[in-house]
C-alpha cells in the first residue's frame, strides 16, 4: 500500500488536532509518509504546527516527515491529497453575519440564509485564487474541499474549474447525522448504507440500510418520533446548540415524515420559529469563540509548554475520518460509496442540470461516480428549485459584479423572503464586508 503526502490548508484551524489524531486512528486504511501544515495566519499555524509536532512525534512513529509553512511551494509542491478547510474573515466576521441577520428579525448562521451569502462572497475569491495557486505547483493532486458554506463555494468552483475532476467538494453533516443513527441502532457507522438527495445543507435521507441489505428507515423513524434525538458524534455531543439542533429534526420529521432530513433545513422550514429564539449577543460565532476557539490555543500552549499531550484530550472524530476515508478511496481506487457534492446531470432528472447536489456516489481514481437518483416529488422539488436559484444568483452577482442579484437571492431565500428586509440586510451586510465585496460598492 502506497504511502501518501498529504497538505491540510487551514492548518491555523482548531480543528486541525482532531483531523491529525484522526489520521493516526486511520493510518493503517490511509498510510502516510508525509503532512505538512498550510496557512496564511502565521502566528496561528506556529501554534497549531508546533503542539502537532509533539502529536505525532507521540503517536505516529511511521510518518517520515512533518512541517508547517505559510510558503505555498513547500506546501503544495509534492502532495498527492490537499484538505482545505479556510475561513476568509475569521470568527470576527462570523460574528457580523450573525449579527446583522438577527437584527433585522432573520435567522443570523454561518452557511445559510444572509450569513451564508455573505461569507460565500467572501470566500469564493480566496477559494478561486487557491485553487489557480495549487494548480500552478501541483497538476496532479487531489483537492477535497470542505470550506463553508460548501454550496456557494462549491457552486462557483464547479464554475471556475468545470473540468477539474480531483477537485472535490464535500460536507461531513451527513455522515455526523448518521453517526447518530448508527448509535441508535448499535450498528457500526461503515456498515451503513444511506440514500440521499438534495443541496449542500438541504436535503433527505430516503433509505438507510446495513450493508446486508437489512432497511433500517421506518425503525429509525419510529425511534425519533418516540426518543429523545440527540448528536452522538463527540465533536457536537455535548454542544446546547447541536443538541437543540437534533430536537427540531425530530419535529422535522414529525411534520414532513416522508424522509429523515437533514438538520440544517430547520432554518429554511422554521425561519420565524427560530429567529426567535437568536441572542444578538450570544451568537454561535461567540460561543466558539470563548469556547472552542479559547480551549483549543490553551491546549496547544499546554502541550508546548509540558513537551507532550499528557492529560490533554484530543481524539478523532466522524469529520476527519470521513475525508481521510475518501482519501483513500480516491488514492487506492476502492470506489467505496460516500454522500458528495458533484453537477447534477440528470441525477436528478426534474431539478436543473448545472445545480450542485449532494447526492450518494462511487469515489475511485477516476473521481466522483454519481449513483442515479431518479425524479423527486413535487414539494422536496419545489423547496430545491428555490433553494437553488438563491444559490445561482449569489455566485452569478459575484461573477458578474451584480448587487441586484444580492438582492434577489436574499428575496428568494426562505430565511427571509421579504423584500425590504432583505434590503436592509443587505446593506448592513455590504457594510460589514468592504473589504471583503468591493466589487458591490461602486
Amino acid at each position: 500500500m502506497k504511502n501518501s503526502k498529504l497538505t491540510i490548508v487551514g492548518g491555523g484551524s482548531t480543528y486541525t488536532l482532531g483531523i491529525l489524531m484522526s489520521l493516526i486512528e486511520e493510518s493503517n486504511q490511509f498510510p502516510l509518509s508525509q503532512i505538512i501544515l498550510y496557512d496564511t495566519d502565521e502566528s496561528r499555524q506556529e501554534k497549531i504546527g508546533k503542539a502537532s509536532k509533539i502529536l505525532l512525534k507521540e503517536h505516529y512513529s511511521s510518518l517520515e516527515k512533518f512541517d508547517y509553512t505559510t510558503n505555498q511551494a513547500v506546501a503544495f509542491k509534492d502532495a498527492d491529497i490537499i484538505f482545505v478547510q479556510i475561513r476568509t474573515g475569521g470568527l470576527l466576521m462570523r460574528e457580523k453575519d450573525e449579527q446583522i441577520p438577527i437584527k433585522h428579525g432573520v435567522v443570523g448562521q454561518e452557511t445559510c440564509g444572509p450569513g451564508g451569502m455573505a461569507y460565500g462572497l467572501r470566500s469564493i475569491s480566496d477559494m478561486i485564487q487557491l485553487v489557480k495557486d495549487i494548480r500552478s505547483i501541483n497538476k496532479d493532486a487531489w483537492i477535497l474541499n470542505y470550506t463553508n458554506p460548501a454550496a456557494i463555494v462549491g457552486l462557483a468552483l464547479d464554475k471556475a474549474f468545470p473540468d477539474d475532476y480531483k477537485l472535490l467538494n464535500i460536507c461531513d453533516m451527513p455522515i455526523a447525522i448518521m453517526k447518530t443513527y448508527a448509535d441508535i441502532l448499535n450498528e457500526d457507522i461503515w456498515n451503513l448504507d444511506a440514500d440521499y438527495f438534495g443541496l449542500n445543507h438541504f436535503g433527505w435521507f430516503t433509505k438507510i440500510k446495513n450493508k446486508t441489505g437489512h432497511d433500517y428507515t421506518s425503525e429509525l423513524k419510529n425511534y425519533i418520533r418516540n426518543n429523545e434525538f440527540n448528536p452522538t458524534d463527540k465533536l457536537i455531543a455535548n454542544d446546547p446548540s447541536w443538541q437543540s439542533t437534533f430536537k427540531q429534526a425530530k419535529q422535522m420529521l414529525e411534520d414532513f415524515d416522508e424522509y429523515l432530513p437533514n438538520t440544517y433545513l430547520q432554518y429554511y422550514l422554521y425561519p420565524n420559529e427560530l429567529s426567535r429564539k437568536e441572542n444578538i449577543n450570544n451568537t454561535r460565532a461567540r460561543q466558539v469563540i470563548n469556547g472552542r476557539e479559547r480551549n483549543v490555543f490553551e491546549d496547544c500552549d499546554t502541550i508546548i509548554k509540558q513537551n507532550n499531550t499528557n492529560n490533554i484530550d484530543i481524539s478523532g472524530d466522524i469529520h476527519g475520518i470521513y475525508m481521510i476515508r475518501i482519501a483513500a478511496s480516491l488514492i487506492y481506487h476502492l470506489r467505496e460509496k460516500f454522500i458528495v457534492m458533484t453537477r447534477n446531470n440528470g441525477i436528478i432528472p426534474n431539478l436543473p442540470k448545472d445545480a450542485l447536489v449532494e447526492i450518494p456516489a462511487l469515489i475511485g481514481k477516476y473521481g466522483i461516480e454519481p449513483l442515479q437518483v431518479g425524479e423527486i416529488p413535487t414539494f422536496y422539488k419545489g423547496l430545491l428549485e428555490n433553494q437553488y436559484a438563491y444559490e445561482k444568483l449569489v455566485v452569478e452577482a459575484y461573477f458578474e459584479n451584480d448587487y441586484n442579484k444580492l438582492l434577489q437571492a436574499l428575496v428568494l431565500n426562505r430565511t427571509v423572503v421579504d423584500t425590504n428586509k432583505a434590503k436592509g440586510i443587505l446593506k448592513d451586510l455590504s457594510d460589514a464586508n468592504r473589504e471583503y465585496w468591493p466589487q458591490f460598492l461602486e
